[in-house]
């Protein structure tokens, strides 16, 4: 990184060393690029700054020169050249100073400025661009005007923040420097009055009057002026006020972790508005981030007021005063009201009337609810995500453990930990104070499906409560009875819920927005429909204390149910994709409804399994849709035969993905045995598909006649169900079976027909299996003809979805391109292909053993030297840089 530092002489600093760049040409030349602040300087521009007076015969020329010079001092990189001339990317003490006196502008509080007047006018070492006299003065006047009032602005925070005698120190020196500024005169007798030096605040009114008179020939502004009224008068209001003087609360002894972004936006939002509320859930550390934001301010904690008649003694104690005023009037400052949400309306009602009587104060509130003012700024303080949450629980940790470092299995314990503690600050302070007496395996263990029993809080924690439970059951009774029972019928989701899915539990819209508006659950608007969601912590506490349990899981379980049988059908058709990312979605309730299910009536749990076949397919879940037909196959022996014919079908389908072939037959003809005639529509089209699979399976083992009398008998079932997203995949495998006889121009019409009708009726998981099938027939006489279906058949499985099958393609692609002498592409896709199967679980090994077979001889017969290339560049290939390789050979074909 390189800084340039030019308030005072010149000074550069690459890499974190000093460097030097030469005599007054490059310097005026590098000065004229820091005063562009990133902007190109053409080369006139550049000349005339650089030789003011007599600029040489080739200015150009030599100013290429010192270019070049500055290039190799500073890098490439940070001195470009474009259209508009040069450029410097450098940072600069200018762009620093400006930046340390804006957040010092944004600043709310006087202490929270001074840090950032101090850093910006430590920068200052001497008059600004010193080697450009006449070039820079308008850009110099302004820095040094900014500087000047930087010097005021400092002094003025340092007297509101109550340290006069800093202020008049300063300002003494000031005064000195330009003695014609008023500001700073003002200033200082201000201090002087502060700091009880009554006299010499009127020896400096009588100094500057007489300066003004002698030197310019003028009265003092009107802003002295009435300060020196204000002074003889003794006004009281010259001094602080009561909020300034009283004490702030006690902090917590505790190392405050995150929290940066809410940080941010609470003083951008206090900057906006005299009212800013801190809502979140019980235990998210709410009060402390309050009291961190603003340590001086006066906290008026109120979760132990019973009475909205207690609020203003409890407000007027944390003011230091001594007695309760009729009317709270004439307050300045920033005040905190701590835990009001079980005296809103009370609280509310009182809050306007502060900030009615006292126009120069501010309010933040933290509350479980907004108050619901007029003007009122609401900032959620969600959970700590899985960083913070796990640096807390470490330093946490560590406190009671001396001398602790995580090993990497305790690491993992952590952030199990963290995890099951959904990131809640309290429920992470108490979970760290049991590894004192608990191994952190034991803690994750501890925690269960039980309501988490952590211990007791801290003496001088900043929560009102004792332990977690009361905290949680504190929210949950100050609810009325209807929202109760809906929050207690809530807590079978899993990974959050829709409004609809709410619906089925008995939780309407009114009642759920009362629990959102009470931060009991929390709404993520962002998503469309909206995401609801309890806290794990609050989830426990529901399930606890549910009086019907076991009817709340069974109204989730229909309700899973239900919502695979309204989506099954589109995951076949045009709506494929956003059914696909519906149940993704909804995938922790589908497991969740599977899990009851599988245990309270296994043959629902085998009915929805094996409707979800094409979503364990094709969302790359081949593992768990095995495990859980396994368990539901077990666990329903007289289950309908059309559903158990489902399931073996559904079992086939992972099966031949998962690389068992020869299982996938077998599954599929034990689904035909148990399905048996066929005479409804529904069981037609599933003996339909079952030939389509058969058809499948025996063209991936080289069994084409076989092939096309299954996938005759799948043509003729589908057109007797009148389903044409159905029609067209039996189309397709007759056409590769066609192909695979040597029938090749008809069974390429067939494909090519069949691909037409999937892309006008928008079916594209279809037209993209289609191009991977043509794609394959094509491998055997004209492999650069296979690259354009096989790109086709890449990007309509990428919309669809489907990273199983785009791992398959990548197998033809890499044959391809063996096939058309691109040896080291074709091994690297090859390697890479078959790493990122391995991982998700697909042995793509059996899938196709006849490409694969082929496939493997190929690379067999690589120079070694290519293959160790291959082998090494696969390993750095990431699964989308693969899949972008073929696309861009394809593209290029």
């Amino acid at each position: 990184m390189v800084i340039c530092r030019v308030l005072g002489p010149l000074e550069v600093v690459a890499g974190g060393i000093q460097v030097q760049v030469g005599g007054p040409q490059p310097r005026r030349l590098l000065q004229t690029l820091v005063m562009a602040r990133g902007e190109p300087v053409s080369e006139d521009r550049l000349a005339e700054a650089v030789w003011p007076d007599e600029p040489p015969a080739n200015p150009s020329a030599s100013l290429r020169a010192y270019i070049s010079r500055l290039r190799r001092t500073l890098g490439t990189e940070t001195l470009t050249h474009g259209p508009g001339g040069y450029a410097l990317e450098a940072d600069s003490d200018v762009l620093q100073f400006e930046a340390l006196l804006a957040r010092a502008g944004k600043a709310i509080r006087p202490s929270e400025a001074l840090p950032a007047f101090r850093q910006a006018l430590e920068l200052w070492r001497g008059s600004p661009y010193p080697d450009l006299p006449a070039l820079a003065e308008p850009a110099r006047q302004d820095l040094e005007q900014r500087h000047a009032t930087a010097i005021e602005d400092q002094a003025a925070a340092l007297l509101a923040a109550g340290d006069a005698p800093t202020a008049v120190h300063q300002l003494r020196a000031a005064v000195h420097d330009d003695p014609y500024r008023e500001r700073r005169w003002e200033l200082l007798i201000l201090g002087l009055y502060r700091s009880a030096r009554q006299s010499e605040a009127l020896a400096a009114l009588r100094e500057v009057r007489a300066l003004l008179a002698d030197d310019l020939g003028v009265d003092p502004g009107p802003e002295l002026q009435n300060l020196e009224r204000r002074l003889l008068a003794q006004d009281p209001a010259l001094l602080l006020s009561a909020t300034a003087r009283t004490t702030a609360p006690q902090r917590p002894l505790t190392r405050f972790v995150g929290r940066e972004r809410e940080m941010g936006l609470l003083s951008e939002g206090m900057a906006r508005s005299r009212l800013m509320t801190l809502v979140g859930p019980g235990g998210s550390g709410k009060t402390r981030l309050a009291v961190e934001w603003a340590p001086q301010a006066p906290l008026a904690r109120l979760a132990d007021v019973r009475s909205p008649l207690d609020l203003p003694s409890a407000i007027a104690l944390a003011l230091g005063m001594t007695e309760t005023p009729a009317e709270f009037t004439g307050l300045s400052g920033l005040l905190v009201l701590d835990n009001c949400e079980h005296l809103t309306d009370a609280v509310a009602d009182l809050t306007v009337a502060l900030l009615a009587g006292s126009p120069e104060l501010r309010i933040l509130v933290t509350s479980r609810e907004g108050l619901g003012i007029d003007g009122e700024h609401l900032l959620p303080v969600d959970p700590l995500p899985a960083p913070d949450s796990v640096a807390l629980l470490v330093d946490r940790i560590a406190a009671v453990r001396p001398g602790w470092r995580p090993d990497p299995v305790e690491a993992n314990d952590v952030a199990r930990l963290a995890e099951a503690l959904d990131g809640v600050p309290l429920a992470l302070e108490l979970a760290a104070a049991r590894a004192r007496v608990m191994g952190l395996g034991e803690i994750v263990e501890l925690l269960g499906s039980r309501f988490p029993e952590l211990g007791r809080i801290p003496r001088n924690a900043l929560t009102p409560h004792r332990t977690l439970e009361a905290t949680v059951a504190w929210s949950v009774d100050l609810l009325s009875e209807p929202e109760r029972a809906m929050l207690l019928r809530l807590w079978p989701f899993e990974g959050g819920f829709s409004l609809e899915a709410a619906a089925a539990v008995g939780c309407d819209l009114t009642g759920l927005s009362s629990l959102v508006a009470r931060s009991i659950v929390s709404a993520d608007t962002g998503m469309v429909p909206t995401r609801y969601r309890l806290l794990e912590i609050m989830r426990a506490y529901c399930r606890e204390h549910d009086p019907d349990a076991a009817g709340s899981a069974l109204l989730h379980a229909v309700w899973s149910r239900e919502l695979v049988a309204r989506t099954v059908d589109d995951l076949r058709g045009p709506r494929s994709a956003r059914a696909i990312r519906v149940l993704n979605r909804e995938l922790p309730n589908l497991r969740a409804g599977l899990a009851h299910d599988l245990a309270a009536a296994p043959a629902d749990a085998l009915h929805t399994a094996a409707l979800l076949e094409w979503f364990w397919l094709r969302a790359d879940h081949i593992t768990e849709g095995l495990r859980l037909l396994d368990q539901a196959l077990a666990g329903a022996p007289e289950a309908p035969n059309l559903d158990r014919a489902r399931a073996l079908s559904a079992h086939g389908t992972l099966s031949w993905l998962s690389g068992d072939l020869l299982q996938s037959k077998q599954l599929v003809g034990r689904a035909i045995e148990v399905l048996g005639a066929a005479h409804a529509d529904e069981e037609q089209r599933l003996l339909g598909q079952l030939r389509y699979y058969e058809g499948l399976l025996h063209i991936f083992a080289g069994d084409y006649r076989a092939a096309e009398t299954s996938a005759r008998a799948s043509v003729t079932l589908a057109r007797a169900t009148d389903h044409t997203w159905f029609g067209t995949l039996p189309q397709l495998v007759l056409g590769a079976a066609l192909d695979g006889q040597g029938r090749t121009h008809e069974g390429r019409t067939i494909l090519l027909e069949a691909n037409r009708r999937a892309q006008e009726h928008g079916y594209g998981w279809a037209g993209a299996f289609g191009n991977m099938l043509l794609a394959r027939s094509l491998l055997a006489d004209d492999a650069g003809a296979a690259l354009d279906p096989l790109g086709e058949a890449l990007r309509l499985f990428e919309r669809e979805n489907d990273p199983s099958l785009m791992l398959s393609c990548l197998v033809y692609g890499a044959l391809a391109l063996l096939r058309r002498d691109r040896p080291l592409d074709g091994a690297t896709l090859h390697a890479a292909a078959f790493r990122h199967a391995a991982r998700r679980g697909i042995r793509l090994s059996k899938a196709d053993p006849i490409i694969v077979e082929a496939l493997e001889t190929a690379v067999a017969e690589l120079d070694s030297t290519v293959a160790a290339s291959a082998t090494t560049a696969a390993a750095e290939l990431s699964e989308e840089a693969a899949i972008g390789l073929l696309s861009q050979v394809a593209q290029a074909q």
